[in-house]
């Protein structure tokens, strides 16, 4: 094993991502390299077929499924009444539209299963009406960011199916796992918006707070949309179906409420609301496509097993562990796009962690925060970049706004990371704590 085999490979990649390359072709064109410079040994095939065989996983049905559930939710008028709901709760508080975004990015936790997604949606709805309204760029853009965190975390998410995928774990129990720190984490942006929002004057969307039969009205308008994360852990759990069943359960679903229930899709629009879903699984399993190969290239040349002795000769205690990996997962992640390091890092820190007897859901909570935070972190946040670009915010700009938000992100990272039942609780109540879901 020659350094230049070891190195290049990784060096290849940083530099493509430094040039602004998407994270699939970087990825590609890295463990194309690996294998240009191994074809004594490894037959240069095998490119192609590590790419195919990241993908010939049960579990990853669910995927595009809940992304096609995400586009009919959205084409049936949901952002709009879940929108009114939030402004409902709490458009009377100072900051209101600030706030209402991330009441608003709790409600779409579990439709969108996007955070790229749900980042875009509010900065081009919530993000504008707050500069018209007086809300400083950078503040807005960071909101819009922050708040699109949740999603991460909410069933059914995007990044739990995957993490679920590649560590073989329960994704029945990372969505129930992920729904206490996600609402943790929807407290934690709201009282940082409030503290900020009382200091600069930010005004309240309403005089008055809304009467009960108004929060009746907006509970009801949004009651089948909200019944959504409902339906795929009910239905998990008494064993109606499986977690990679429950997403065509709930394409079923969200078709009929937006056809019969909100009335506001036709059947002659889901040819584009296929398509949409379309572009947008794909970005995703191409992504994943190349993390297989680069995954090889990772472990042909013993990454995992390198890495895992450097942090055990660092500490024999499992939760100083976690911190500690929590540590190397913030540096990587200021370097590396969130979705493209949970590929390329969860099969290495895997057996440290196992090794540790650390839960795997418990850590895929743990680790998925992290990277989501990332998204949000100058200088390659793929969350920030979304927010930025559509408000027109510098990076110098979004950069200092986001300080306080990361700082409390930080802090409830820590509090995950050391008090495991905080994720745990929900699963073990729902599916037992012996069950595999």
């Amino acid at each position: 094993m020659s350094m230049v085999q070891l190195w290049l490979p990784s060096l290849l990649m940083v530099a493509l991502l430094a040039l602004q390359t998407p994270v699939t072709w970087a990825m590609a064109v890295a463990a194309l390299g690996f294998f240009l410079m191994n074809t004594g040994e490894i037959p240069l095939a095998n490119f192609a077929q590590q790419m195919a065989e990241g993908t010939e996983s049960v579990s990853l049905l669910a995927l595009p499924l809940f992304v096609l559930a995400g586009c009919v939710m959205n084409a049936a008028g949901i952002t709009r009444r879940l929108l009114h709901l939030a402004e409902v709760l709490v458009g009377h508080v100072s900051g209101a539209l600030a706030q209402m975004c991330t009441v608003l990015a709790t409600l779409l936790g579990g439709l969108t299963a996007s955070a790229n997604a749900d980042a875009a949606m509010l900065a081009k709805t919530i993000g504008n009406q707050m500069v018209e309204r007086g809300y400083g760029r950078p503040f807005a853009a960071v909101i819009t960011s922050s708040a699109a965190i949740i999603t991460a975390l909410i069933p059914p998410s995007i990044g739990l199916i995957v993490y679920g995928f590649l560590a073989e774990a329960s994704i029945g129990r990372l969505f129930a796992a992920g729904i206490v720190p996600g609402l943790l984490l929807a407290v934690a942006l709201m009282l940082t918006t409030h503290v900020l929002a009382i200091k600069r004057n930010y005004k309240p969307q309403r005089e008055r707070r809304a009467s009960a039969r108004e929060l009746g009205r907006a509970l009801v308008d949004g009651l089948w949309a909200l019944s959504i994360p409902v339906v795929i852990l009910a239905g998990t759990r008494y064993g109606v179906f499986t977690t990679t069943e429950s997403g065509a359960i709930v394409v079923l679903y969200v078709l009929g409420i937006a056809i019969f229930g909100y009335r506001e899709m036709r059947l002659r629009d889901l040819p584009e609301v296929l398509a949409e879903s379309v572009r947008d699984s794909a970005s995703v399993m191409m992504m994943i496509c190349a993390a297989g190969a680069f995954g090889f290239y990772l472990s042909w040349m013993q990454v995992p097993q390198a890495m895992s002795g450097w942090l055990q000769g660092a500490t024999s205690n499992p939760m100083v562990l976690l911190l500690l990996i929590n540590l190397v997962l913030i540096v990587l992640g200021t370097a590396i796009e969130g979705s493209a390091a949970l590929i390329i890092l969860t099969p290495m820190l895997l057996p440290l962690v196992e090794g540790a007897h650390i839960d795997k859901v418990h850590f895929g909570i743990v680790l998925i925060t992290n990277l989501t935070i990332a998204g949000v972190t100058p200088p390659v946040g793929g969350l920030m970049y979304i927010s930025s670009q559509t408000l027109k915010v510098p990076m110098a700009d979004y950069a200092r706004e986001v300080a306080p938000y990361l700082a409390v992100m930080m802090v409830l990272l820590v509090v995950l990371s050391v008090f495991p039942q905080l994720s745990l609780w929900l699963p073990n109540l729902i599916y037992g704590t012996g069950a595999v879901q």
